[in-house]
């Protein structure tokens, strides 16, 4: 594994190994470890803000024994508009690897093919593969793993989680059901392409519901989309409470990638009753994106 640029770019048998590694380095966590990036810089560019991938990654290369450069757009000409090629081929030659949070899927595929450094995709409009990956350390831990279990990812059907979940469901085999208003379906076109027998649609959230071992949501509008008052309005009926919750399994857990808008996508009675997970689900992005480093520093040696 050269780049972590989506999930749809992984294998079974590479989300089985990065998922085994950062339960290792879960256990090992605060006694003396490998520090695969001693001696190595790696630049974080993000054009969107965070706490979680921010925090995560910085602690995450420190712990792996490197120094993390955070980089915003206005820290660098990428602001004033310098192409993502050039931006590149600068810091393929100053720095080891980079972590980039931004808005195109093809500025961090054309930034991996121009640097020639490991390039890590910490959340693009199409596909969140880090937060994925924490997501199933957390069904793992939680219920043993997803095997003979359904999953329902309730709210945007195309957004870059629901689109990320489709790929993992595709690589995995469990089933996953997503229930998003029409506007928001995933096209089918995209459907096709997937393949995927074991991933189906609804308008349905409490059909999507039904007997589901995990209940994923998120945000109806994504970063950048905060003015669209009426793509939100389409989401009437699609929040995850303690009604829809009847319809789910039982011992099921709730997730959500956070940040969370009480009392619209999900309530704040039910992120509290599942706090744990939920806040669980947030720790594994540091264990999950370590063992990419991990993997990423080892597939160049």
């Amino acid at each position: 594994m050269n780049h972590l640029l989506s999930i749809e770019a992984l294998t079974a048998d590479d989300i089985h190994g990065l998922l085994a590694l950062a339960a290792e380095l879960k256990c090992q966590r605060g006694t003396p470890g490998a520090q695969p990036l001693v001696g190595q810089t790696w630049a974080l560019i993000f054009t969107k803000s965070s706490t979680r991938t921010r925090v995560s990654f910085e602690v995450g290369i420190r712990e792996l024994g490197g120094f993390p450069m955070f980089l915003s757009k206005n820290d660098i000409q990428l602001g004033r508009g310098e192409p993502i090629m050039d931006t590149a081929r600068v810091l393929g030659r100053m720095v080891h690897g980079a972590i980039i949070r931004t808005f195109a899927q093809q500025d961090v595929s054309d930034f991996a093919a121009f640097s020639n450094i490991p390039t890590v995709n910490a959340l693009t409009d199409d596909e969140h593969p880090c937060q994925i990956l924490a997501d199933l350390l957390t069904i793992k831990e939680a219920l043993g793993g997803w095997d003979g279990r359904k999953i329902a990812f309730i709210g945007d059907g195309f957004s870059n989680m629901t689109r990320s979940w489709m790929w993992a469901a595709k690589h995995l085999g469990f089933e996953l059901v997503v229930a998003s208003p029409a506007a928001c379906l995933p096209p089918s076109e995209f459907l096709a392409a997937l393949d995927a027998p074991n991933v189906s649609v609804t308008l349905d959230p409490a059909l999507a519901a039904q007997g589901a071992h995990v209940i994923n949501t998120d945000v109806w509008l994504s970063m950048g989309q905060e003015d669209q008052t009426d793509k939100e309005r389409e989401f009437t009926g699609f929040q995850v409470n303690a009604q829809l919750l009847c319809q789910a399994a039982p011992g099921h857990i709730v997730l959500h990638c956070l940040p969370a808008y009480r009392g619209k996508e999900i309530t704040a009675e039910v992120l509290e009753l599942h706090a744990n997970t939920i806040f669980q689900q947030a720790e594994n992005r540091l264990h999950a994106q370590k063992a990419v480093l991990t993997k990423l520093v080892e597939s160049r040696t």
